[in-house]
């Protein structure tokens, strides 16, 4: 038992709070459990999405678009620390360069690996895809279920949040957009 672990300390805090017994034998190991699970849902804090893109791009000679799609992400609501937990569509018109496809699904669990809302998650990857690949257009879309809405609050269990974030061609270009949009659904 460390106690000098703030986070599992914190634990100790919140459940002695809510009138628990941290003898009791299920409980005994939570705080510990807890603050490691913790520093798992967030370990986007301690990697680099830069580090991630920069040592994989490679030149290509394609102007096409590529999509990589349904790459599941879990994030945790910075307003209640619940789970949400959907998938994340990313498309880009290259520019030079091209980047290794499990490193888009890298940089997507190193932004939602960190406390968050879905609006600001989206323009993230989609700002740092834009800058890192000097890519002419990008775009990423969202669909998730948020368990704030799920287990408190209005209690609907159905309700899917999208958001987008298109930029250069994929924004200005109607065309290229609905291509993307297409070829998404």
């Amino acid at each position: 038992m460390a106690k000098n672990n703030p986070v599992e300390e914190a634990y100790r805090t919140i459940l002695k709070s809510v009138g628990e017994d941290l003898d009791r034998e299920g409980l005994k190991k939570t705080p510990s459990r807890a603050a490691d699970a913790l520093r798992h849902l967030t370990r986007g804090y301690t990697e680099d999405p830069v580090t991630i893109i920069d040592g994989s791009l490679f030149t290509a000679d394609t102007d096409e678009m590529i999509i990589v799609k349904d790459i599941e992400l879990y994030s945790l609501c910075e307003h209640h620390l619940l789970p949400f937990i959907g998938k994340c569509h990313v498309g880009y018109l290259p520019g030079k360069s091209i980047i290794g496809l499990s490193k888009i699904a890298r940089v997507v669990d190193i932004f939602a690996r960190r406390l968050q809302v879905q609006e600001r998650l989206t323009r993230q990857i989609a700002d740092t895809l834009m800058e890192r690949l000097d890519a002419v257009g990008v775009g990423v879309v969202i669909e998730a279920q948020h368990l704030c809405t799920m287990m408190r609050g209005v209690e609907k269990q159905n309700l899917i949040m999208k958001t987008s974030c298109l930029l250069g061609g994929l924004r200005n270009n109607p065309s290229t957009r609905a291509e993307f949009l297409d070829l998404i659904r």
